[in-house]
């Protein structure tokens, strides 16, 4: 070719290529690169032409996806560069992590861009952060772990793609997920597992609501995004940790300086109730000094008077236990519950606090069982006081009033004999002597503390208690097994005699009333009744048997006593149509003939005997213990003839 041919052919080529620059300057669309060669064709320009055309059509679509393509990563890399800074500023977690899922969407071009993760506690995985979603019951997704197209990314730590969702086979489909992707809309998918070290913590997706075939490259930037979300997942953690870390550090500074008055004070508590021991103190004396040193209100309860729970809580454990608005540290000896120091309305309590309320309830014990032992003589003699009643010894009755009063107890009142016996079965001889060393122990408590006598007998214990105006000797028998059953942790049975009196003129009844509750009290355990308490009243006609006195004018009173008050008052005749009644076969027509009196008459009368004795004293039960009445009172009513 010449040297003019030559550049002819230049001047050919750059006037081909002039359009296609125009058209990579302003940026137009791969379409429009064909309109040059279209028009030179129509045009009918040489084949020369159009050729030279084509090549550089080619050369400049090559040009524009390289542009293209630098402008996509350049727009990548500043998009992770952003996260990256976004990270390094790290302040709140789920700004970063909405950061991250928006630029994934943006610049994957999808519908939707969404990021899960897994939770330990719960054993599945739930929606964190979604980016175009519109479906509510998606964005609420919580699946198991291992189903849907996450859980096999997070099984594999690799990432996956589908094109059509509900055309793939090769995850778990779930009615759940199915249902939350199809109210989504979503066809295809890409699922890239968030890494911490070699666990999956979590998936990161982006999806479109059309088929679609994900390229490499959007693939591996995904995978970028994902790595970022991951390291700011592990930032917030450890800035977490960190935090968590400093706060320990400042409790740890506080404790440290707190110490030394800590230790100061606790010196000074322990000084104080030394103090108190060694002087002879007392235990409200020991309560004062700690509701001062506690600034709130300490008082020592009875075991039967303090929170049961919050109770036998402390004494399973040791420590003082809360109790609502109080506090409650048992107090204890020898395996024994002597009662309760009590903190009351003082919720807010720090661990010294509350070990010096455990302390007072130790010194508490130490003052109880010294105090015991100074009384254990004082028992003594009101055992052989209540011995001495029992076997009839001294009978005179001045002598009898005079060691009485020394022990504050009158014998001019009236009282009740308690015959108490442990329920629970000894594992050996040692352990029922304890057994019945306690039990003699809080019987002799009781009895001081209000006012009468307990003394070891018979394998229990016998107390003689005054009975106070209103009570019944019933009442104190089931208080008694109740305050005894506390006080030694385990069932205690208690029979009760009828009241009595004249006890120093009449020692001898001391005896005849324990051997009644003596008999109440194998009554009860023979009914199975043990634990509780009774007296000879609660078992109706068979009390008569248990009594020692035969109370048969007291079972009387008892079971017919209004009818004989209404007899009398009134001159009517109930109890003679009673006898007729019962003779009768409880038939009122046979009754009506019997007494010769209109069947209505009957009526009457049997209504008004309902109304005094209860509607239910026609039952088999309670129709017995009438009649019997009846005839009791038939034959205590006839004088000699």
């Amino acid at each position: 070719m010449s040297r003019d041919q030559s550049q002819s052919a230049e001047r050919s080529e750059a006037s081909a290529e002039a359009p296609f620059l125009e058209l990579l300057a302003r940026g137009a669309s791969a379409d429009a690169y064909e309109q040059p060669v279209l028009l030179a064709r129509a045009d009918g320009l040489s084949p020369d032409r159009i050729s030279a055309l084509e090549r550089a059509k080619l050369l400049a679509l090559r040009v524009r996806s390289e542009m293209e393509g630098r402008r996509r990563r350049e727009a990548e890399l500043s998009a992770l560069f952003e996260t990256a800074h976004d990270l390094a500023g790290l302040r709140d977690l789920d700004a970063v992590l909405q950061a991250i899922v928006q630029r994934a969407r943006s610049l994957l071009g999808t519908d939707i861009a969404y990021l899960s993760l897994n939770d330990p506690a719960e054993g599945d995985t739930y929606m964190r952060v979604t980016e175009g979603s519109v479906a509510a019951r998606f964005q609420q997704l919580r699946l198991g772990m291992g189903e849907g197209l996450g859980g096999l990314v997070a099984q594999t730590a690799r990432p996956y793609v589908t094109d059509d969702y509900f055309r793939d086979d090769r995850f778990q489909h779930t009615p759940t997920i199915d249902a939350g992707v199809r109210d989504e809309g979503l066809v295809a998918i890409l699922g890239v597992p968030l890494m911490l070290g070699p666990h999956v913590i979590g998936v990161l997706f982006a999806a479109d609501r059309r088929a679609r075939v994900f390229e490499r490259e959007q693939i591996a930037l995904l995978g970028s995004f994902a790595a970022l979300a991951a390291a700011a997942i592990d930032t917030a953690n450890l800035l977490t940790e960190t935090r968590e870390a400093l706060a320990d550090l400042e409790r740890a500074n506080e404790i440290i300086r707190d110490r030394s008055g800590v230790i100061e004070r606790a010196s000074g508590v322990h000084d104080r109730l030394a103090e108190l021991v060694l002087r002879g103190g007392g235990v409200h004396d020991v309560s004062a000094a700690v509701s001062e040193i506690l600034d709130g209100s300490v008082q020592f309860a009875d075991a039967g008077t303090a929170p049961g729970d919050a109770l036998e809580v402390s004494r399973a454990e040791g420590h003082a236990v809360r109790h609502g608005d109080d506090w409650v540290a048992a107090v204890t000896a020898g395996g024994e519950l002597l009662g309760a120091l009590v903190l009351r309305g003082h919720p807010g309590l720090d661990p010294v606090d509350q070990r010096t309320l455990e302390r007072a309830a130790m010194v508490t014990s130490l003052l109880l069982l010294a105090r015991r032992s100074a009384s254990e003589a004082e028992q003594r003699v009101r055992g052989e006081l209540l011995d001495d009643l029992l076997d009839a010894r001294d009978r005179d009755p001045r002598l009898l009033r005079e060691r009485a009063a020394r022990l504050d107890a009158d014998l001019d009142a009236t009282h009740v004999v308690l015959a108490s016996r442990l329920d629970a079965t000894a594992a050996d001889a040692d352990h029922e002597a304890a057994g019945r060393r306690r039990l003699w122990s809080a019987a002799s408590h009781l009895a001081a503390t209000r006012h009468g006598l307990a003394a070891a007998r018979d394998g229990g214990t016998v107390l003689l208690l005054p009975l106070r105006t209103g009570d019944t000797a019933t009442e104190l028998a089931r208080r008694t097994a109740k305050e005894l059953g506390t006080a030694v942790h385990e069932a205690v049975t208690v029979g009760a005699s009828a009241p009595v009196q004249d006890l120093a003129a009449r020692p001898d009844t001391v005896a005849e009333a324990y051997t009644e509750g003596q008999r109440c009290l194998e009554a009860l355990r023979l009914l199975g009744r043990t634990g509780d308490g009774a007296a000879a009243e609660d078992f109706g006609f068979l009390g008569l048997l248990l009594a020692g006195s035969r109370d048969i004018s007291g079972f009387v009173e008892r079971t017919i006593g209004q009818v004989v008050t209404y007899d009398e008052k009134r001159g009517t005749d109930l109890l003679h149509t009673l006898d007729a009644y019962f003779a009768c076969g409880m038939s009122p027509a046979r009754t009506k003939d019997e007494l010769h009196v209109h069947v209505n008459t009957v009526a009457q009368r049997l209504e008004r005997v309902g109304r005094l004795l209860g509607s239910d004293w026609q039952s088999p039960a309670r129709a017995l213990e009438i009649q019997l009445a009846l005839r009791l009172h038939r034959l205590t009513s006839t004088g000699p003839h």
